[in-house]
């Protein structure tokens, strides 16, 4: 991830998530990402990992009564699910902070990115008990989180490092009341500035992420690191009815930048990955930001916000732009 800044955005957020989008899944069913992905620290990047760490926020809200437990499905690396390099050799640390600056300070994986209280820490490598099987974080006391006046709610983060071999870890979170069940918290919610995970191994699926744009932006610049060249991603809004951007190769960033329409403002964009059927990527990993004018990192939330946009006839619609 690179040098991040935290945007605006969250000024006005408040007012429209709701707890019927409770995003306790990660990736949440809307997204139809099968699995996140950390490689560990000696990989090549080509492989899809670019800084072989993830970083995810959970909002609790203050109204909650009773503690919550941060769930990972399949926290080895070693099974059916990872991705094997020539033996599974990777080490993979989970480690849970709250308290002042876990989210409101640095969290560039360059950086000191390790703000915060550290409340819970784990490492795992090809312990076969965990494969394909729940590990649970917890119970974990929401008040230990970082307060958000802004969210109405406290923030608790949570890191994924590669810290040793050269494997694929792929893992999935749920943000749970219970300690063994996938109970969701009611009004929860859970958000990334950096998003690296899997896509299907077929061309039927279309996976999806949901960047959040605030009333400050004038524009964004999408960057994806190893894509693969594998067919088209496109940019869906309640103004566009779709845009191509460009498309990043084997171990290459790209970027796309372009303006934002009044109508865009205060809703979320829809990126869509559209694999090409022939010759068929497997296994491809990819590594997703967006940042607004001032630099800053644009929030994915895994339920997005306002809902799923569509595209509204009328609108003042962008063409179609190809790359």
């Amino acid at each position: 991830m690179r040098s991040a800044k935290l945007t605006g955005w969250f000024i006005v957020i408040v007012m429209f998530f709701s707890p019927s989008l409770s995003a306790q899944p990660v990736p949440a069913e809307v997204e139809n990402i099968p699995h996140l992905v950390t490689f560990g620290n000696k990989a090549e990047t080509s492989w899809g990992d670019d800084d072989f760490c993830n970083i995810f926020f959970f909002i609790i809200p203050k109204t909650h009564d009773g503690p919550i437990y941060i769930r990972v499905y399949d926290p080895d690396c070693g099974g059916d699910i990872d991705e094997l390099n020539v033996v599974f050799n990777t080490k993979t640390e989970y480690s849970i902070y709250g308290g002042k600056g876990c989210w409101t300070e640095d969290i560039d994986p360059g950086g000191t990115f390790k703000k915060g209280n550290l409340l819970a820490y784990k490492v795992f490598d090809t312990q076969v008990k965990y494969d394909k099987k729940w590990y649970t974080f917890g119970p974990l006391n929401p008040t230990e989180g970082e307060y958000a006046e802004e969210f109405q709610g406290y923030i608790l983060k949570i890191i994924v490092l590669g810290v040793d071999g050269d494997d694929g870890n792929l893992y999935n979170f749920f943000l749970s009341t219970s300690p063994d069940k996938n109970i969701p918290v009611e009004g929860g919610d859970a958000f990334t500035y950096e998003y690296g995970f899997r896509l299907w191994n077929d061309t039927v699926n279309i996976s999806h992420i949901y960047p959040y744009v605030d009333n400050r932006v004038i524009s964004i610049k999408q960057t994806n690191f190893d894509w693969d060249s594998d067919g088209e991603i496109r940019t869906v809004t309640v103004a566009r009815l779709y845009q191509l951007n460009k498309v990043s190769g084997e171990d290459e960033w790209e970027e796309s930048e372009f303006k934002i329409f009044d109508k865009e403002k205060n809703t979320s964009f829809d990126f869509q990955f559209i694999k090409k059927k022939l010759p068929m990527v497997r296994n491809n990993n990819v590594v997703i930001s967006v940042r607004n004018q001032y630099g800053e990192l644009l929030p994915f939330h895994t339920v997005p916000i306002g809902g799923v946009p569509k595209f509204r006839y009328g609108a003042a619609a962008k063409p179609i732009k190809r790359h």
